[in-house]
């Protein structure tokens, strides 16, 4: 299984945000999530918004990042105005 996750440190719009939910909800072969960072071991969490993908397999995650879709969602954040975010790729065994 593979994620993209997306970590900000502010949390973004509310409305803006549910419109771009849109979006990354059309992106191929994948479960789109998001929610607010709740907490943390110890002390304040780094990041406050949570955002990820889901992908099956390596094939689903290649096709899914490579996609007009998936590059939209980038292009749609910037335009928005939303906080920079942590994005990273991961690999779960």
């Amino acid at each position: 299984m593979y994620r993209v996750i997306v970590l900000y440190d502010d949390v973004p719009q509310a409305d803006s945000y549910a419109q771009h939910v849109e979006l990354c909800k059309r992106v191929p072969n994948g479960v789109f999530r998001y929610g607010k960072v709740t907490g943390a071991p110890m002390g304040e969490p780094k990041h406050v918004f949570y955002a990820e993908w889901e992908f099956a397999d390596k094939s689903a995650f290649d096709a899914a990042t490579r996609s007009d879709e998936f590059m939209a969602t980038g292009k749609d954040a910037y335009k928005r105005g939303f906080p920079v975010p942590t994005v990273e790729f991961v690999e779960l065994s």
